[in-house]
């Protein structure tokens, strides 16, 4: 379940070019089980029909102090009273002076006035007018105030000078409203991951692999930094790369080399996860050069790689968590319940390569929970769901 189920969002709308992205957002934020009520100001009507935005929230557009000629008038102090949150994107350089500054003249900036919710404001204009001072200091005043300005990541888009003034993405904002809610049960907590696969060389050219793409991992990794822990991810070769600031990501690329970077980090952490697709087997000789084509055939001789989750089980002190992986084509759960009394897991993942959308390359999986106290079955869900279920699992080993 989304931290967003039941929400009640005020997303207000300013006179930018970047309002179109709003539908983006709202669609986001609804998705994710958010009610969501739209104030614009003139200026943003420009730019975005109320009819387009009303279509998406299912609620009338919230524009002027009043609706109609008869008396009737839009509250800006019960908005206030009503949203758990207040997101204002984009915000304009206008909009953001007027918010720092109090100036009460159109419907947005009373009801930002009335709110007694958490502000997030998500600048979009262009780079001169966002590094000027004077919108610098507005942003710095927000920020005195409790408000969260959401600026780009960094990062090489960020890194570019085109991009310090662009609103942020709209599914990064959505994300960074996700993390404002989440509940920070690991804060102040070290969680050692591994994820990806690991690559066993043959040459300087080849190498024996998996299919695992790390999204298992990552999502876990993502996962424990918006609940608060610090994350020492240790990853082999993948496409991904770690969002939240919270994760110390260790690249590594062969089974010895994780195993060194987990046995390096675990005794500091509280807790650790082992996501990792690690290579069972390495080849006893590694050639120098590349193996040119000769005959018909190529023996490779193989050797064990070191077992990283039999070592941390024997390391594991009291009050530390060991969470193993497990993926299995037949007896599954016979070989999971062996696997966890072997290596000392506290708990065992395992997925089976029989359910169709789980396991490698998908970004769905679908897994059960074998423990001592039996089994844990959840339906196919997206992994970013399913890294949730697994670290609610933990924080509960954590609490007993």
């Amino acid at each position: 379940m989304s931290t967003l189920k039941g929400k009640k969002i005020v997303l207000g709308i300013t006179g930018s070019i970047a309002a179109y992205k709003a539908c983006l957002i709202i669609r986001g934020l609804i998705k994710r089980g958010a009610e969501v009520q739209v104030v614009i100001t003139p200026a943003g009507k420009e730019f975005i029909t109320p009819i387009t935005l009303s279509a998406l929230t299912s609620k009338p557009v919230v524009s002027e102090f009043f609706s109609q000629r008869d008396g009737t008038w839009h509250s800006h102090v019960n908005l206030g009273l009503w949203a758990d949150l207040m997101l204002i994107a984009p915000a304009t350089a206008s909009t953001i002076g007027k918010m720092a500054n109090g100036i009460a003249d159109n419907m947005l900036i009373t009801t930002y006035l009335s709110m007694k919710a958490p502000v997030m404001v998500a600048p979009a204009m262009d780079l001169d007018m966002f590094a000027h001072p004077s919108t610098q200091q507005n942003l710095d005043t927000l920020r005195q105030r409790g408000n969260i300005v959401i600026e780009p990541q960094s990062g090489e888009l960020a890194s570019h000078l085109v991009g310090k003034g662009r609103m942020e993405e709209p599914e990064e904002i959505i994300q960074q409203v996700e993390d404002f809610f989440t509940e920070k049960d690991l804060m102040g907590m070290r969680v050692m991951l591994t994820a990806g696969p690991t690559y066993e060389k043959i040459d300087p050219v080849r190498f024996i692999g998996n299919y695992s793409s790390g999204k298992m991992g990552y999502a876990l990794a993502e996962e424990c930094a918006r609940r608060g822990a610090t994350v020492e991810l240790i990853s082999g070769p993948v496409q991904l790369k770690p969002q939240h600031p919270n994760i110390h990501l260790t690249k590594v690329e062969s089974a010895k080399e994780m195993f060194e970077a987990a046995t390096r980090t675990y005794p500091t952490c509280q807790a650790g996860i082992l996501c990792a697709a690690v290579a069972d087997f390495t080849p006893e000789h590694v050639a120098d050069q590349k193996i040119k084509r000769e005959g018909d055939d190529l023996v490779l001789r193989l050797q064990p790689t070191q077992d990283i989750a039999k070592a941390l089980g024997q390391m594991k002190q009291e009050g530390q968590i060991l969470v193993g992986f497990a993926l299995e084509t037949n007896d599954e759960l016979a070989h999971a319940q062996e696997k966890m009394e072997r290596k000392r897991f506290d708990f065992i993942v395992l997925n089976s390569l029989n359910d169709k959308g789980a396991g490698f390359q998908h970004d769905t999986n679908k897994v059960t929970f074998v423990s001592q106290k039996g089994q844990k079955d959840f339906e196919l869900k997206p992994k970013t769901e399913v890294a949730r279920d697994i670290v609610n699992e933990l924080r509960s080993l954590m609490d007993n």
